[in-house]
């Protein structure tokens, strides 16, 4: 495996889920391994993970032994916040998800609603998914709203093996007839394009990304022209990599391997 220059890199996008933990709890030496690595430079969590606030996130972090503020951490709850409120102003929003996208919209501005007044239908992992939310949220497509999504993650890792994830809400919805006007999560552009805004750089020569997934993680770092570290401590394993026709600029089996 080759090894990981990071003197080459200004700013380090670190994923959370299968990099740093699994189902909150911390991988192996990876805790370690980010306070090393935002020691030597700054460290930025991307997450498509829209159940929690940034806040909420940093928190946990911190639990773990990971001190990084709030303003460190760029989930796909805020990057839709963001990109909605910067595109489209403050919005009225239904929202079939969880604590973490209600409360990034509102701290942008946008006010949660009921589906018959809302200008946008917003998804995102939702683990209280039911036929009664998305009927609910059919009435406010029906009526006219917009439907934007946070990702479309088929999964997520945990330590018995993988659960659905935001791409369940958002299939469930694309079922009904609707498709996403946009889906501002990893690997969309609008993704990097925020995380470089928030991180203070602007040129993605200057930005490292690692996750543990090619179709999230690696392929934002190709479409943005940064480059790219495989971990394979979450979905991803060496036979999915030899498959694949994307390939990352580093592999590395666990986090701690950067270093």
């Amino acid at each position: 495996m080759k090894k990981v220059n990071l003197n080459s890199y200004e700013v380090l996008f670190v994923d959370m889920d299968g990099v740093i933990v699994m189902s909150g709890s911390p991988i192996s030496g990876a805790v370690d391994a980010v306070n090393r690595l935002n020691a030597r430079g700054k460290v930025f969590v991307l997450s498509n993970n829209s159940t929690r606030s940034r806040k909420r996130f940093a928190e946990n972090l911190k639990d773990i032994g990971v001190r990084l503020p709030s303003g460190r951490v760029i989930n796909s709850a805020f990057v839709l916040a963001k990109f909605l409120r910067e595109e489209k102003g403050p919005l009225s929003v239904f929202t079939v998800g969880e604590e973490g996208l209600d409360l990034e919209l509102r701290e942008l501005g946008h006010a949660i609603t009921e589906p018959e007044k809302s200008e946008i239908v917003a998804a995102g992992m939702d683990r209280g998914l039911t036929y009664e939310k998305l009927d609910r949220a059919l009435t406010g497509l029906n009526g006219g709203a917009t439907f934007f999504a946070t990702n479309s993650d088929s999964t997520f890792p945990t330590p018995d093996g993988e659960s659905p994830g935001a791409g369940a809400s958002v299939g469930a919805i694309r079922g009904m007839g609707y498709e996403p006007e946009r889906i501002v999560g990893k690997p969309s552009k609008v993704a990097a394009n925020i995380a470089m805004e928030v991180a203070g750089v602007s040129s993605p020569d200057d930005c490292l990304v690692l996750g543990d997934r090619l179709e999230t993680d690696i392929l934002l770092a190709d479409r943005a022209g940064m480059d790219s570290v495989l971990v394979l401590s979450g979905v991803e394993s060496e036979k999915s990599l030899k498959k694949s026709d994307l390939q990352p600029t580093y592999v590395v089996s666990e986090l701690s391997d950067v270093l």
